[in-house]
């Protein structure tokens, strides 16, 4: 478990990450992480979950249309 400490940076407030947590995230200066609600708390990844969401929406239709978007391609 690591604690880190919340620190006033300008009028806002903000959290250092430990490198390892970076390593473990693979991201660096400059990268976007996104922060989720979820059942168990709060979660924090690189990952944009909209883009997760309209990739299962994709792969839904590609299932039931493949034809038609081969044509369309």
């Amino acid at each position: 478990m690591t604690t880190l400490k919340i620190r006033k940076v300008g009028n806002s407030l903000g959290l250092t990450l430990p490198k390892e947590i970076l390593e473990k995230l693979q991201v660096s200066e400059g990268d976007t992480v996104f922060v989720t609600e979820t059942p168990d708390g709060i979660q924090l990844t690189p990952y944009d979950p909209a883009f997760e969401q309209a990739m299962a929406a994709y792969h839904k239709v590609n299932s039931r249309y493949k034809n038609a978007l081969r044509e369309l391609a």
